[in-house]
């Protein structure tokens, strides 16, 4: 979870930097966005289901 909040944190860091110094995002800032994204998008999924079935087993 908190690598989580890292990476929002730094993508809207530089964001932010680039806003000020009034320079365009480019295909690169594109690219590592992306690559930031998937390790979670393909966590994602298993997470959701051990929470399930943790849930489930937790339940009975």
């Amino acid at each position: 979870m908190n690598h989580k909040k890292s990476d929002e944190k730094l993508r809207k860091s530089r964001k932010q930097q680039k806003k000020i110094k009034n320079e365009h995002y480019t295909f690169w800032d594109i690219v590592l966005d992306l690559l930031s994204w998937i390790p979670e998008i393909i966590i994602w999924p298993f997470r959701i289901a051990f929470r399930l079935i943790r849930h489930l087993i937790d339940g009975f």
